[in-house]
């Protein structure tokens, strides 16, 4: 009889102890806000850049030229980050059109801005891969070869420019768990930055997600390393979580993969809402309160200047226009003191 006590004892402590713990996980993920405790936004010049995404600007069904010269000339924004689509600039087999590009980057480099490149098969923006339609038909050798074709055709297009500070390859290439994209072949990879370490001298980046995995393959291929930094996230099976991470669990995972200060950037900062179905226009207030409510916008870039890697870019600069154009300017009016 006193065996089976304890047993059941033993057992009821252990259902306590899950319980407990569950408690404690669905508060970390689900309930606290994790803000900082000061937001005043205060940071050093030039720490603050975005990225810029032509098709993002379809997406919200707005005018690209008109978005970008705004994020130019009203934000008075300096660095930048333009995705580069293969299937923009060469919808037929080796004819070329860069004039979408030309232009953002002839008038980015007329105002000062400097630019960050982000070419290959894999650059920003849903599906993550923006291949045309003929390489679809191709086998992965033939994909291979036209993939470095348009990458040596737009380095030597833009390596004498300026306004170009740095080339990023792929994006978040490890990242295979997102996107639609076929699985990462990491030899061709080093091809892909041997082969523009050989036409320009310039730094090049590699990106990879700052929540998920160890940076140290990227760090052993890149330059710099460009780092996701995500507060609020949404997952199928518990909807939306918040990571509980502190800035120094992403000074950890620099010190773990050996890589010093001056090779480390945030390159997408979360500054927009996570859509977990349908188009980010159709979102209610309430919808985008749940990632990116006005006070969690701040607590975003707040986390970013503390974290103070040597630059960060923020991720939904478009969305802000979007916001401004339909009545609701704090975005923008936020983001543009970060640039002043």
């Amino acid at each position: 009889m006193i065996i089976i006590e304890k047993f059941f004892r033993r057992r009821r402590i252990i259902w306590a102890i899950l319980i407990i713990m569950i408690a404690l996980v669905f508060y970390f993920v689900k309930v606290a806000n994790y803000y900082p405790r000061k937001v005043d936004l205060k940071h050093r010049p030039g720490f603050f850049g975005v990225t810029f995404s032509t098709k993002f600007c379809d997406e919200l069904q707005l005018d690209w030229k008109e978005t970008y010269i705004a994020t130019l000339d009203e934000l008075h924004v300096k660095q930048i980050r333009i995705p580069v689509y293969w299937d923009e600039i060469e919808v037929q087999e080796g004819v070329y059109d860069f004039s979408k590009y030309d232009y953002l980057i002839e008038e980015g480099g007329k105002r000062g801005a400097k630019i960050i490149l982000s070419i290959g098969r894999r650059v920003p923006r849903w599906p993550e891969c923006h291949n045309p339609d003929w390489v679809n038909h191709r086998d992965d050798v033939s994909v291979q070869v036209a993939t470095l074709t348009t990458l040596r055709t737009i380095v030597n297009r833009y390596k004498n420019d300026s306004s170009i500070e740095y080339w990023q390859i792929e994006n978040e290439p490890f990242l295979g768990s997102f996107g639609v994209c076929p699985s990462l072949d990491e030899n061709f990879l080093k091809q892909e930055f041997d082969l523009v370490r050989s036409l320009d001298e310039r730094k090049i980046i590699i990106t990879g997600s700052g929540e998920l995995g160890s940076w140290r393959r990227q760090a052993a291929i890149g330059d710099i390393f460009g780092s996701t930094l995500y507060r609020v996230v949404y997952n199928s099976t518990f909807g939306y979580m918040k990571y509980p991470f502190p800035p120094a669990y992403y000074r950890l995972k620099a010190r773990m993969a050996d890589l010093k200060p001056e090779r480390l950037m945030v390159l997408e900062l979360q500054a927009e809402p996570w859509v977990p179905q349908g188009k980010m226009i159709y979102q209610s207030k309430e919808e985008i309160d749940d990632t990116m409510s006005l006070d969690q916008f701040k607590a975003n870039l707040q986390y970013s200047i503390n974290l103070n890697f040597q630059r960060t870019y923020i991720w939904g600069v478009e969305w802000w226009y979007f916001q401004k154009k339909y009545g609701n300017p704090e975005y923008w009016q936020i983001a543009s003191a970060l640039f002043d």
